[in-house]
This record gives structure tokens, C-alpha cells and sequence, in this order.
């Protein structure tokens, strides 16, 4: 067991003590610190192996780390000591936005879930872009995914014209591209996961990958990130056109607006998107919905609400070829991963694709 695995429930009170998003930003600077100083890979050095084919890319293993944790693309080469098979940041749009007002991010600690509303916060396509650039990880060999969004002063009607501008900028640099439709936190932006919208977002995205690819003789796969607040017949409009307009994988899920599993608890009526344990179940219905319109090949990457190994085998189960962690990160530490990993390896019907 690595020295970070038993440090981290000593360090864990020192930083609950702290305003949440305080504390996320303290995290993600001191481990860059240590980092910097070669002093991580001393205390981390989880490299779990259980590779995979996924979206034509070859993963080291199946449990990636989901956007939101590395906003801007600031800490990758920090975070690529935890043992990840595929790291996402963002998301990013294409001009730097403060977010919503603070305070904006709220631990339910007896619920292992946390509600944020921070809106797309981030320094915007230049700065994220730069950031990227630099990454040793990324030059080694590291999967690196880039989540794009749309400004929250760009009208919803307008919204395919910021999805287009963040894929031509990122598209040079990513491993895969992922279109984010769900966060609950930019006005209006899941109405875009309703048929006519999405097919006009797909239709413009379609064209521009194509021009792209030409451009730099590469095809960048791009797959879209879904909420779990959908019915039946909404996964089942989702899962008929992501193929048909060439999307190559699909992200379930997003947080949710629900708040079962934690009603009566401080924060819980809080606005914003609720994460952690209580968002597994919605997670995993919403990947049996995709995977039973997807048919078995498909790319289905689960996330939401894993807080341990045998929560991410239940999401291969459920019909996930890969999955991605963040709340269970803050609640567990960097044991989670290889936890996950290990679990995965041993999970019966493990999907490729």
C-alpha cells in the first residue's frame, strides 16, 4: 500500500474543516507542489494495469477521472501519479467565465454525495489550451480527454456556435473530445439533450469533425455527456441519434437534480447538482437504457456516484466499458483508483468496444 493511501483519512479532516471548493483548490495545489518537487511519485505510485480498446484508443486500464476536478487543465501531470487509464478536464468554454456565485459547493458527508452549482467556471480556451500543451503526461503517452461547453451569456438558441468554436480549438490536442449537455448548473443547457435541439447540435458538430479531420489527417473521437434525470423514452431518442450523426461514445452520467437519498440532511435543499453515492442507482439505469438501444459495441463510459470497487464492477455490469471517478475521490482518497481497477478485472461480462 502506497504512503498516500494511509495518509490520506489523516489529511481528510483537515481539509472537511474547510469551505469545499477551498479545499478542493488546496488539494489539487498541493499535490502539484509535490509533484513539482518529484517528491509524488515517491508517495504515489499506483500504476494499476488492466488495458483496454476504447474509442480506437489503447487505455492502460479502465477507470478514468472525470471533468470538473482539473477545470482548466492546471494539474494533469499531478494527477497522472494516480494511477488513472484516461484523465478528462474541462470543462472548458470558449471564453474565461467566473461561474456562479459563491458559495457554490456543499459536502453531505453522512450521504458520501456533495451538491454543486459552479457553472462552468474557468479561464477559457486560451489558457486551458496552453495549459494542455505543457503536460508531460499528455507527451508520455497519457489519454487525455477535453470537455467543451458553451458560455453561460451565449443564448441556448446559439449554443452549437460554442460547441463549434471549443472542438476546433481543442481538437489538435485531445485524445477524445467530449461535448457536455447536461450540467445542471448553465441555464437551459440540458435542453439541448431534447430531440430537436440535439439533432441540430449533432448535424452542425458532424460537419465540423469532418472538416477537422481533413485539416489534421486525424479523427479525434468525440462522445457526448448525458444526465441521469432522464426517462426511458429520452435515453432511448438519445441512444438512436448519437450513432446516427457519427457521435462515438456516449458519458452517463452527468450529477443530478434529484435529491433522494439525501433529503433532511443539512444542504440538501441547496440548488445545484448533486454527486456521490446517492447518484450510483440513477447512473446505472440510465447505462441499462443505453445499452440495450446501443447494442453491445457501442462506447458507454459510467460515471457517477462510485465510492468503491464493487460500485464500478456494477457499472461494466450494467453495460459500461470504462467508468470515471470524482466524488469518491474526495470521500476515499487515491486508493479508490486501484480499488476500481482491481474490481473491474475481476467483474464477469467486462465490455470492449
Amino acid at each position: 500500500m502506497s504512503l498516500a493511501y494511509r495518509l490520506y483519512p489523516l489529511i481528510r479532516p483537515v481539509l472537511f474543516s474547510m469551505d469545499p471548493e477551498r479545499a478542493h483548490e488546496r488539494t489539487l495545489e498541493g499535490l502539484n507542489k509535490l509533484h513539482q518537487w518529484g517528491l509524488l511519485k515517491k508517495v504515489l505510485d499506483a500504476k494499476p494495469a488492466a488495458p483496454l480498446r476504447l474509442l480506437n484508443l489503447n487505455l492502460p486500464n479502465p477507470v478514468g477521472l472525470a471533468a470538473g476536478l482539473d477545470k482548466n487543465g492546471a494539474y494533469i501531470d499531478a494527477l497522472g501519479h494516480m494511477g488513472f487509464g484516461f484523465i478528462e478536464v474541462g470543462t472548458v468554454t470558449p471564453k474565461a467565465q467566473p461561474g456562479n456565485p459563491k458559495p457554490r459547493m456543499f459536502r453531505l458527508p453522512e450521504a458520501s454525495a456533495l451538491i454543486n452549482r459552479l457553472g462552468f467556471n474557468n479561464l477559457g480556451l486560451d489558457a486551458f489550451l496552453a495549459n494542455v500543451a505543457t503536460s508531460e503526461w499528455k507527451k508520455q503517452g497519457g489519454i487525455l480527454g477535453l470537455n467543451i461547453g458553451k458560455n453561460a451569456s451565449t443564448p441556448i438558441e446559439q449554443a452549437a456556435n460554442d460547441y463549434l468554436l471549443g472542438l476546433e480549438a481543442v481538437y489538435p490536442q485531445a485524445d477524445y473530445v467530449t461535448v457536455n449537455i447536461s450540467s445542471p448548473n448553465t441555464q437551459n443547457l440540458r435542453a439541448l439533450q431534447q430531440a430537436d435541439e440535439l439533432t441540430g447540435l449533432l448535424t452542425a458538430l458532424r460537419e465540423k469533425r469532418k472538416e477537422l479531420a481533413d485539416r489534421h489527417g486525424r479523427a479525434v473521437p468525440v462522445v457526448v455527456k448525458i444526465a441521469p434525470d432522464l426517462d426511458a423514452s429520452q435515453i432511448a431518442t438519445i441512444a438512436d441519434l448519437l450513432p446516427q450523426y457519427e457521435i462515438d461514445g456516449v458519458i452517463a452520467t452527468n450529477t443530478t437534480l434529484s435529491r433522494k437519498g439525501v433529503n433532511g440532511l443539512h444542504y440538501a435543499k441547496e440548488k445545484g447538482g448533486m454527486s456521490g453515492r446517492p447518484l450510483h442507482e440513477a447512473s446505472l439505469k440510465v447505462i441499462q437504457g443505453l445499452r440495450q438501444s446501443l447494442g453491445k459495441d457501442y462506447p458507454i463510459i459510467g460515471v457517477g456516484g462510485i465510492m468503491q470497487g464493487a460500485q464500478a464492477a456494477e457499472k461494466i455490469q450494467a453495460g459500461a466499458n470504462a467508468i470515471q471517478l470524482y466524488t469518491g475521490l474526495i470521500y476515499r482518497g487515491p486508493e479508490l483508483v486501484d480499488e476500481c481497477v482491481q474490481a473491474i478485472a475481476r467483474a464477469p461480462n467486462t465490455q470492449q468496444a
